[in-house]
């Protein structure tokens, strides 16, 4: 049957093009949530605008042992320092999308061959496949969510790196050892490595090649004995048994010691029994987004998903993993009858190992799809694509379907593009959350509407005492409405009494209220006020490590220099730079000295750091480790430290309190 390539080319463009139009809207909107967590390295040692602050960046990643830093060179593409603008990065992640829609196409036309699909039949269903998957409304809550392209080039490498596999493979079917075997390497090994340089998930790669040869290849397309033999099998013992087992046996290892252990992990409510309990009803509240869409979801805010604590608590965990056990079991025992659903079933769990079992994440997040439903719809294309029953019917799904869901997905990304509706939408679809609630009364606020913050905190704070979040928003909200009550700030030292590690909430907070504190801006809000409240986290058993210490302590130095003590505030920052010995912190503290006109001070706690250097944390494993050592080659903090000192002893000297820095950002590395 003749194909007709110029259709070919227009629906395949049209596919392209459309999910750019749907997803447009969502360009214009802001910067979210771990957004604020990851992108100021940008800026965290100066604009990235020279090779030296280059590799301080590219270095500077904490999330995994590899930093990700195929993700950070990425955001380059977008800015050089910070604050930057988000257009252009929300503009990349859809270039990206589409990018991955391209390859998915090419994939999916690949297997159907394999499959011995008619060639029409095949890449309609490709067509159908990719469509349903690039214009699905889940997926913008990946796409338009800046920081989560390091869930998007996982995608793209594992697709990259199963093409190259598959022709490497192709090649060895046809005798040609060497090239099958270089390209075969290339895919399986060099693409993993990428994947797992833009984030860990990168790494189920060599899984999904088993999975590939399992169900699709080895039953049907046998790579000849002698060299094209043994060089498919080494490559698929290399690069795809033993990194797939050594992942598999990590997540067996950790999830056994999580249950032996038996208690909460770090912050989270929940122990590591309790989330592979709760995992399972996730996972199918994914696949019910996935096939029962709608335009508006829960966004980027979960906090309120509540744990599994028994197989029977609450009732649908049992359900849940019965029922997903018995979908993976029934892909297996289906798989030569019914290799393409089989293969994506498997590929979806498969997807989810990493973020969906032992290792102790946040329970849900709607971005852990991306990559596990590559494969989702192409089953129904080939079924849609198969016109000899059914014709009428299947040929209006293939039109209905994807337009239904562009419908979705352009009322989701104008409701990204609006980050005053996204805020309340969330809240409302969230209750109980109080990230989301906390969010939507932020932007009440910046709105002018402090009233109406004021009741929506203290709705939440009323059930969940605990969380900081609420309390000091609800601060913030009372000042815009003439002051604050004791029973506010009785309100905030409950919170921190109970309240886990809050990260950099709590510091950034303080650094936005003290000088309102001092200025008297805020009836009932005074340094004293706030004081208590560091003084409360202090003996917070949740707050007892280094980390949280030393914030808060150092806190407490910052409000003895805003109330004119400074040897007070030295003592502080001394005692915070003991909890964990840092040049960044030493560089920080003494450069707050010398701002607030005390360079004397300054100097005396440069002389501390240099008597306890010696103690100095050292860095972890990997990147840390890495990004330490390009610090050190390029002498990095002597040279800030010999600025900053020359600096205050001129500042002394003359009876000064002006003191410059090149790096006095509390981001800058440490």
């Amino acid at each position: 049957m003749r194909r007709n390539p110029i259709l070919g080319l227009i629906l395949f463009f049209t596919c392209l093009v459309l999910p750019w139009l749907v997803c447009s809207p969502g360009l214009n909107g802001g910067f979210l949530f771990d957004d604020f967590a990851n992108l100021p390295a940008l800026g965290a040692t100066g604009p990235v605008n020279n090779w030296p602050a280059f590799w301080r960046y590219i270095t500077s990643g904490t999330a995994d042992p590899t930093g990700r830093p195929l993700t950070l060179l990425t955001f380059l593409l977008d800015a050089h320092d910070w604050p930057a603008d988000p257009f252009p990065f929300k503009r990349t992640n859809l270039i990206l999308h589409l990018l991955n829609g391209a390859l998915l196409y090419a994939l999916l036309i690949r297997l159907g061959r394999l499959l011995g699909q008619d060639e029409r039949q095949g890449r309609a269903a490709a067509l159908l496949g990719t469509a349903l998957w690039l214009l699905h409304p889940l997926l913008v809550s990946t796409t338009l969510y800046i920081v989560q392209r390091e869930a998007m080039l996982p995608a793209t490498c594992t697709l990259a790196g199963l093409m190259l596999w598959l022709h490497g493979r192709q090649l060895l079917t046809h005798g040609r050892t060497a090239a099958g075997l270089t390209w075969s390497v290339l895919g399986l090994g060099g693409f993993t490595v990428l994947g797992v340089l833009a984030k860990a998930n990168g790494a189920l790669l060599p899984l999904f090649a088993l999975l590939f040869e399992g169900i699709m290849l080895a039953p049907r397309h046998s790579v000849p004995g002698g060299g094209p033999r043994l060089a498919h099998r080494f490559t698929l013992l290399a690069f795809g048994v033993v990194p797939a087992f050594a992942i598999l046996g990590y997540l067996l290892r950790t999830g056994l010691l999580g249950v032996l252990d038996g208690g909460l992990v770090g912050f989270r409510p929940w122990s590591v029994g309790q989330r592979l309990l709760t995992e399972p009803r996730v996972l199918l509240d994914y696949l019910q987004l996935l096939w029962l869409p709608r335009p508006f979801s829960s966004g980027l805010f979960n906090d309120q998903y509540v744990a599994s604590t028994s197989w029977l608590q609450p009732v649908t965990t049992l359900t849940s993993m019965l029922v997903v056990f018995g979908l993976i079991g029934l892909a297996w025992w289906q798989r030569h009858r019914h290799p393409a659903l089989a293969l994506t079933i498997l590929f979806y769990f498969a997807g989810q190992l990493l973020e969906s079992t032992s290792i102790p994440l946040e329970l849900y997040f709607e971005h852990r799809n991306y990559l596990p439903a590559l494969l989702m719809f192409w089953p129904l294309g080939l079924w849609l694509a198969d016109t000899r029953k059914l014709r009428l019917f299947k040929r209006a799904l293939m039109l209905t379907l994807p337009l239904g869901l562009a419908w979705m997905t352009h009322a989701r990304a104008e409701l990204w593009g609006n980050v005053h509706s996204q805020a309340l939408l969330w809240a409302r679809i969230n209750p109980n959350s109080a990230r989301a609630q906390t969010n939507a009364a932020q932007i009440e606020m910046q709105t002018g509407q402090p009233q109406a913050a004021t009741r929506r905190l203290e709705k939440l704070l009323a059930s969940q005492p605990s969380q900081v979040q609420l309390a000091f928003n609800l601060i913030g909200a009372r000042c815009m409405t003439g002051g604050i009550t004791g029973a506010d700030l009785a309100a905030a030292r409950v919170a921190m009494q109970g309240t886990p590690n809050t990260g950099t909430l709590f510091a950034n907070w303080f650094e936005r209220t003290l000088p309102v504190a001092i200025s008297g801006d805020c009836p009932g809000l005074t340094a004293p006020g706030l004081q208590e409240l560091i003084d409360t986290g202090l003996k917070n058993p949740k707050l007892s490590t280094a980390g949280p210490q030393q914030d808060l302590t150092y806190l407490r130095g910052k409000i003895a220099l805003a109330q004119g003590q400074p040897d007070r505030a030295l003592a502080d920052f001394i005692r915070a730079l003991d909890l964990q010995v840092r040049p960044g912190m030493a560089l920080e503290a003494a450069a707050t000295l010398g701002r607030a006109g005390y360079p004397s001070q300054g100097l005396q706690l440069l002389d501390h750091y240099e008597a306890v250097k010696g103690n100095t944390m050292k860095p972890g494993f990997g990147m840390p480790w890495l990004h330490t050592w390009v610090l050190e080659r390029q002498h990095y903090w002597p040279d800030e430290l010999d600025h900053l000192r020359r600096q205050l002893t001129l500042d002394a000297a003359a009876g000064s309190g002006n003191t410059s820095s090149r790096s006095l950002q509390p981001d800058a590395p440490a």
